[in-house]
């Protein structure tokens, strides 16, 4: 039998994947889906309400609000009924402002989550998957802190409950660099590019692009990079950055984050600007041991709302599941017990009173004998007489 024409052109099996796109076996899509229930359990138990935004939106609607930091990672098609851009969501963070701003329309706080996959054109980091999982909660209506705090520890408390050991807290605030930009009356392209620097914390070329930005910015600029650590950091910063108001107010919510954070392995970062044109204020990423790099991030991102006609405070957190179940102690495979085939009304009563006290019952299916064992059965069910007794399968 011969291959489809795509297949022979590409030279590979028709069955394999797209790189960076993957299966979830049943003992890895059992273990992620344990994760999820229970994450979405508990973030409902603090209120937050499940929506479920669709899979593709016209392209404009998906990375509004996200300056174009969504743009390239993006798959893009046409619709084939209005002829217009469509994508396939990269993020589910803008589809649930649009929801809070625009179907729900409410006028107090509104918490919220979801779960569902996402799509990106290239992976995030070597080991990442393009087809992430991601879940989160988001929390809109309240400006102050209060929310910030609420969500980080509501993060914290995920990682408690998925057992994810040595979770690190790197906490920063970009209108620290947004109000040094402001001052140093920066082209796009420079900000950039300072940025960038920032980023791969490149001293050399950071010195070099700010050569003729005036001081005290340019100390500011190159401050940046050094203040990195626990929350001293926060009292160097207070004598190596300008004294904008904008700056002042950032590391005073810095240092009441770090006080409510105490409990937490938490440290500052400065110069972390991850989606720095998405973010607004306190931004934080969570790391853990046996994870190359961030496993969750997130932060407050009151400008979203804006972009929709509604603007809202809000700040959230987002992770991948498929990433978290990596890490998370599995639980042991659940054991089956099989069923003889045929069927009568007696085993039918016995099989779903089995069950319903939370066992795994498999129908023997006439034909597989001595296959059973693959599908986890470790045990028969077998009558004696009038009654039903378990037997463990040797």
């Amino acid at each position: 039998m011969s291959l489809p024409a795509a297949a022979v052109t590409l030279g590979s099996p028709v069955w394999l994947l797209p790189e960076a796109i993957e299966d979830l076996l049943p003992a890895e899509a059992a273990h992620v889906e344990r994760l999820r229930r229970k994450l979405l359990d508990e973030f409902a138990r603090h209120g937050y309400e499940l929506v479920a935004p669709p899979l593709l939106e016209y392209v404009e609607s998906l990375l509004t609000g996200s300056g174009r930091d969504m743009d390239l990672r993006t798959f893009k098609l046409v619709d084939q009924l209005s002829g217009r851009t469509m994508g396939v969501r990269a993020d589910t963070t803008p589809q649930v402002a649009r929801i809070d701003a625009h179907l729900l329309n409410r006028k107090g706080v509104t918490r919220l989550c979801y779960c569902g996959s996402v799509l990106h054109t290239v992976p995030d980091g070597l080991l990442a998957s393009r087809e992430p999982l991601q879940i989160g909660a988001e929390l809109y209506g309240h400006a102050g802190l209060e929310a910030d705090i609420e969500i980080i520890r509501l993060l914290a408390r995920s990682f408690e409950l998925c057992a994810i050991p040595s979770l690190r807290l790197d906490v920063g605030h970009v209108a620290i660099f947004r109000a040094l930009c402001t001052a140093a009356g920066l082209s796009p392209d420079r900000e950039q590019e300072i940025f960038f620097a920032l980023q791969a914390k490149d001293i050399p070329a950071l010195r070099e692009l700010t050569a003729d930005v005036a001081e005290p910015v340019r100390g500011g600029f190159l401050a940046l990079p050094e203040l990195y650590g626990s929350r001293a950091v926060l009292e160097r910063a207070v004598s190596l950055l300008p004294t904008f108001p904008e700056i002042t107010r950032a590391l005073a919510e810095l240092s009441r984050l770090a006080d409510a954070l105490a409990g937490l392995s938490a440290s500052f970062d400065l110069a972390d600007l991850r989606g720095y044109h998405y973010h607004s204020g306190a931004v934080f990423a969570a790391y853990a041991d046996g994870s190359p790099g961030a496993v969750a991030l997130g932060g407050r991102y009151d400008k979203v709302g804006q972009s929709f006609g509604r603007g809202r405070p809000a700040t959230g957190f987002s992770l991948d599941l498929r990433q978290l179940a990596r890490l998370a102690p599995a639980e042991p495979a659940r054991s089956a017990i099989l069923a003889p085939w045929p069927e009568d009304d007696a085993l039918n009563a016995e099989t779903e009173r089995l069950r319903a006290a939370g066992e795994i019952v498999i129908a023997a299916l006439p034909g597989h004998e001595d296959t059973w064992l693959e599908t986890g059965c470790d045990r028969v069910l077998v009558r004696r007489g009038e009654r039903w007794i378990i037997q463990n399968i040797s």
